[in-house]
């Protein structure tokens, strides 16, 4: 019988998949170093074994300590992973630009979870690294892992995926395109490759909204760089005093689209079901196309799972909110915002202040109003606009009095362009009826927010 001893016995000898249908124009053979594959679907996993085991070897933590990780989820995920098998608890800080995915996975590990603003400075009291800092002071035989520990995670990789790739690849290896985030995978990689053979080129992809790029260039942070992106695990605002760009030959910039686009080409057509990071750099594989000649071998990094970006990146709406997505908008279902919470709305029994109210909360111009029969008014601003004029004191009166005839109603599949008609003909919104027995809204302002 084969079989491992544990599930760290699985960490490391992913696989090298060659790119069949997404090269185009790119006749040098591309692969893709499926860090996926891991455990937890991260790169990560490679290094918390090697990491806490470094800790415990020189007595920093002792049996049943306590993990403080303070970077990213991934790798928050990847510590839980080591925690559970060897008696450690993982205090997980986060900031609230990772996914839902790996939040709830984090939970279901048994790690705590706390969630910090991703927009704050680091010497705001609430950052991330201000709690992180605060909780370690007052845990006692813990560790906190940040980027204080950077070098340990560049000795990792050095350790584990460098060696690893450069006897899959057989020496023969020409470019490597490494997405960037803390900086510490890349130069863990090209230490060890440049010792190897000086000639292979090693690309960094990063990300717009990030100071890598600039600071490489020229050596200097700029601030002005720095501004909110939508991919998670690429770029950063700071550059930590362990990272050594020294055998980085160059970085590329991906925007958050192109990002997006080529991770759903990944999974579409190469059956790849990968995080945007990985899709940022296949869009740095086509901006350095020119930097191939037809008989290289180029490896790209892809360091984690599309399973913690299915809110995401693999999510149509998501896509659509931000204008990643070109796919047309053709039905009433295409315009509905979340298709899986039922509309807001008021009763007729209610008051005008508990729509006032309930506007304000959800900030929405217009609400629907019911009773036990379903849909029998509207209100909306105009409406309570007109009500107060004539009386101040309307805040008591029953929405019954002053509410409109109802919104129409259409079904899932009614046309774009019989919505815009009804609300060119006066309807401030449309009610949909949804295949789920839920219902939707669609308003003016979503009828032109869509317009292609």
């Amino acid at each position: 019988m084969k079989y491992v001893d544990n599930i760290l016995d699985t960490v490391g000898n992913t696989p090298l998949v060659l790119l069949n249908n997404i090269t185009n124009g790119i006749k040098s053979k591309v692969f893709i170093k499926n860090e996926a594959s891991n455990p937890t679907g991260s790169i990560l996993d490679r290094t918390a074994p090697y990491i806490l085991e470094n800790l415990k070897q020189k007595s920093l933590l002792k049996d049943g300590g306590t993990l403080i990780v303070s970077l990213s989820a991934n790798t928050a995920i990847s510590f839980v992973l080591i925690a559970i098998k060897q008696g450690f608890d993982v205090v997980s800080v986060i900031t609230d630009k990772e996914s839902n995915e790996k939040v709830s996975l984090l939970k279901a590990l048994g790690s705590e979870v706390i969630i910090c603003p991703n927009e704050l400075s680091e010497s705001d009291v609430r950052s991330k690294k201000a709690v992180a800092h605060r909780l370690q002071k007052r845990t006692s035989n813990s560790w906190l892992i940040d980027e204080s520990s950077n070098l340990l995670f560049i000795q990792a990789y050095y350790q584990t995926l460098a060696k690893e790739l450069y006897a899959q690849v057989e020496g023969k290896l020409n470019h490597l395109i490494v997405p960037v985030n803390t900086g510490v995978t890349i130069c863990g990689l090209a230490k060890y490759i440049k010792e190897k053979n000086p000639s292979v080129k090693i690309w960094g992809v990063d990300a717009y909204g990030s100071v890598i790029k600039k600071y490489f260039d020229s050596g200097i942070l700029d601030a002005n760089e720095v501004y909110p992106n939508e991919i998670e695990g690429l770029g950063a605002t700071a550059i930590n005093d362990a990272i050594d760009f020294s055998n980085v030959d160059g970085f590329v910039k991906v925007s958050d689209k192109e990002s997006a686009l080529q991770t759903l080409s990944l999974a579409s057509k190469e059956g790849l079901f990968l995080g945007m990071s990985s899709g940022a750099a296949i869009g740095a594989l086509f901006q350095l196309k020119d930097e191939f000649s037809d008989k290289d071998t180029i490896v790209v990094i892809a360091p984690d799972s599309g399973h913690r970006y299915i809110s995401k990146v693999y999510n149509d709406e998501w896509m659509r909110s931000r204008g990643f997505l070109d796919k047309p908008f053709t039905v009433a279902s295409d315009l509905v915002k979340d298709s899986t919470a039922d509309v807001i709305s008021v009763k007729t029994s209610e008051l005008v202040s508990h729509a006032v109210s309930r506007m304000r909360k959800h900030k929405i111009s217009q609400i629907p109003v019911i009773d036990t029969h379903g849909f029998v008014g509207s209100i909306d601003e105009m409406a309570l606009f007109s009500a107060y004029l004539d009386d101040h004191r309307k805040d008591d009166t029953p929405i019954s009095e002053i509410m409109n005839p109802p919104f129409p109603i259409v079904n899932s599949f009614t046309s774009v362009e019989e919505i815009a008609s009804l609300i060119r003909n006066g309807n401030t919104a449309v009610i949909v009826a949804l295949d789920n027995e839920k219902h939707g809204i669609i308003t003016k302002s979503d009828v032109i927010s869509h317009l292609q």
